[in-house]
């Protein structure tokens, strides 16, 4: 099942190293999206760009 990742570089309460970077790694036909300079709460402080990142994969016809 293709999965998308999201995870902001600066995510202070769970680091990008030990969570997105390996999850991505580990998931088959995971597509990760890293958002420079984003918080734990990268849904409030990047929301369009991450809806906007959420339409697009849903678009590509990914998810059934």
């Amino acid at each position: 099942m293709p999965t998308l990742v999201l995870h902001g570089d600066d995510d202070q309460i769970v680091p990008i190293a030990a969570s997105a970077l390996r999850s991505s790694k580990l998931v088959r036909n995971a597509t990760l999206k890293i958002y420079p300079g984003a918080p734990h709460g990268l849904a409030y402080t990047h929301k369009d760009q991450l809806n906007a990142d959420l339409l697009a994969f849903l678009e590509k016809g990914i998810v059934p």
